[in-house]
């Protein structure tokens, strides 16, 4: 891990960028973290936008858990920002826009394609990033996971043991397999659904939360749609991670 450059936010948020074997990231830390007193972590997903684009949404987070006393870290996803096109999944999400606009059902074969390449190559990269985080001397973990895409959030539950909770924001576009996935997740959960998200199926949504096999899972559902989020949404989050990393 390379770190590029480093702020002091005016909330005495330390914000540093780096970069982990090409893939960009940004850590975020409370003033109070140190090597005498480490900080648990949560990491920060997103959709595949870019860092950049993204950035204000990310950095409003991260504060708000330093605010609660965690670091928070958010990385680069596969084909967004200034990493390499990928095309494979450029030409998926290209036959996604054409079922959309002709009103046609998208094909089980057009959501495997967009997502399960992202879930295959982004889970590994959070891993390598998470080793490194680790390995600061002001962050001790526990660790957990909030947000981006469902997918990868659920792969990373069933995988990483080292993320003790997670908030899933629900969406669309899950595969059948991340529906079995699903069922062997058991950490704690508490998961996001916007009512009338107009971009995401409520119903796979329902079905998702469902499958999870979690002994502890809630989900959180508001009216309004997917830029509606209510402040006391993300309030009832931050007590969650609460909860479950202090």
């Amino acid at each position: 891990m390379h770190f590029t450059s480093e702020q002091r936010l005016d909330d005495g948020v330390i914000e540093r960028e780096f970069t982990l074997d090409e893939i960009p990231g940004i850590l975020w830390t409370p003033a109070s973290a140190s090597a005498t007193a480490p900080v648990p972590l949560i990491l920060l997903g997103h959709p595949p936008l870019g860092l950049r684009k993204m950035y204000p949404r990310l950095a409003g987070r991260a504060r708000h858990a330093a605010a609660d006393g965690f670091a928070a870290a958010t990385i680069e996803l596969p084909g967004s920002g200034d990493r390499p096109r990928w095309a494979a999944v450029e030409r998926a999400r290209a036959d996604l826009r054409r079922a959309l606009e002709a009103g046609e059902p998208v094909s089980d074969e057009i959501i495997d394609a967009i997502t399960l390449p992202l879930v295959e190559k982004s889970v590994p990269e959070w891993q390598a990033a998470l080793d490194a985080l680790l390995s600061l001397p002001e962050i001790g973990g526990p660790v957990g996971y909030s947000g981006g895409v469902i997918s990868i959030g659920v792969r990373l539950a069933v995988v990483e043991p080292r993320i003790v909770a997670a908030g899933l924001f629900a969406g669309s576009l899950v595969p059948r397999a991340v529906f079995e996935e699903a069922r062997q997740v058991t950490i704690p959960l508490h998961v996001l659904l916007q009512w009338d998200d107009e971009g995401n199926d409520r119903q796979a949504a329902l079905d998702l939360f469902d499958a999870f096999g979690s002994e502890e899972k809630s989900l959180h559902a508001n009216m309004g749609g997917h830029t509606g989020v209510p402040q006391f949404a993300g309030d009832a989050a931050a007590q969650f991670f609460t909860r479950h990393l202090r």
